[in-house]
């Protein structure tokens, strides 16, 4: 099915100026020609009811992250920002802190203020999207999954905990721990069951469910769960962060504790922000934040140009980058 980048591609124009000439709004003569022969050729209907919507909305598009402060989001809100600017939209960016209550107020705000569309990573299984949803506005959820039949972009999440797993293991660790966010957000759930999986492979003499740990997705939650499995008899040899803070908050502990990587192994989920360690001292398994992003744009886009269609869900692939042997801690 041809989207509004596809004829804006064969007629040689922005995706703004296809949404302008069927949205009525002035463009020259010659455009207009060009877009609508791309259009016949491709034979691209526009959505009518999405477009008579349009007429009442603003340039504006809605972006809902749960942390503007960990630079996952902010490397994604990128991506979304530079598409979205491309094709003559600003973005609003909106931080929910994870909380639901915050995260509708800024619902509310994008059908108040007449916005195009939403982008969010929804804070919770309890997010609601019916209030925008009901007005016809198009939302793209991004990292999470929603029980809403929106379009979304999420991360391979059980993939990435298996590799991540499998990567210690292969370099000699057996009792790899895992610490995850919240239990309930399903990112750290498929995260939380590739590590499982990938230890019950390769390690079925170890007890899993010792070594799990659900936390908060920040600093304080890493630290929090790694200084518990330090606690335990039997400590793990090596641990698999659930995302970049999680895995700043477990090094700072194991440091503390004396036990720098490589001498406990360390994998995290995501590209680590800050660290006092050589970064070949740390299994880090990359997540393009950025093309998230892009790609979350660009669907969002397509539906306010009145592209039709069932829901899609694009899936992205990780990047796992092993610890390289004999790697110390730098000081």
């Amino acid at each position: 099915m041809a989207t509004i980048y596809d004829v804006a591609r064969l007629a040689q124009v922005s995706p703004a100026t296809v949404s302008r000439v069927f949205n009525g709004t002035s463009v020259s003569a010659a455009k207009v020609e060009a877009v609508r022969r791309a259009a016949e050729q491709l034979r691209f209907t526009p959505n009518r009811t999405a477009r008579n919507l349009r007429r009442q909305r603003s340039e504006v598009i809605g972006l809902v992250i749960p942390d503007i402060e960990n630079p996952y989001f902010t490397e994604m809100a990128r991506g979304v920002e530079d598409v979205a600017s491309e094709a003559g939209y600003s973005v609003v960016l909106c931080n929910s802190d994870s909380q639901p209550e915050k995260e509708t107020t800024y619902l509310q705000i994008a059908v108040s203020e007449h916005m195009s569309g939403v982008i969010i990573a929804p804070a919770s299984e309890r997010t609601r999207l019916d209030g925008i949803l009901d007005t016809g506005r198009p939302v793209v959820a991004v990292d999470r999954h929603t029980v809403y039949d929106v379009d979304g972009v999420v991360m391979a999440n059980r993939e990435a905990g298996a590799s991540a797993t499998e990567a210690l293991l292969a370099a000699g660790f057996r009792r790899v721990a895992y610490i995850g966010g919240p239990e309930g957000i399903d990112t750290a759930a498929e995260r939380a069951a590739g590590w499982r999986s990938a230890l019950a492979a390769r390690a079925p003499e170890v007890a899993a469910d010792e070594l799990l740990r659900f936390a908060t997705f920040r600093v304080d939650g890493g630290r929090g769960a790694m200084e518990e499995l330090l606690a335990l008899p039997e400590p793990p040899d090596a641990v698999v962060a659930g995302n970049n803070l999680i895995g700043v908050g477990a090094i700072q502990v194991l440091t503390e504790h004396g036990l720098t990587p490589p001498r406990v192994g360390v994998a995290v989920i995501g590209s680590l922000p800050f660290t006092t360690l050589s970064p070949t001292a740390v299994t880090v398994v990359r997540l393009p934040a950025r093309e998230m992003g892009v790609r979350a744009a660009r669907m969002l886009l397509e539906r306010i140009g009145g592209a039709g269609g069932p829901s899609r869900t694009v899936v992205l692939p990780a990047e796992v980058q092993p610890a390289r042997a004999g790697a110390t801690a730098t000081h």
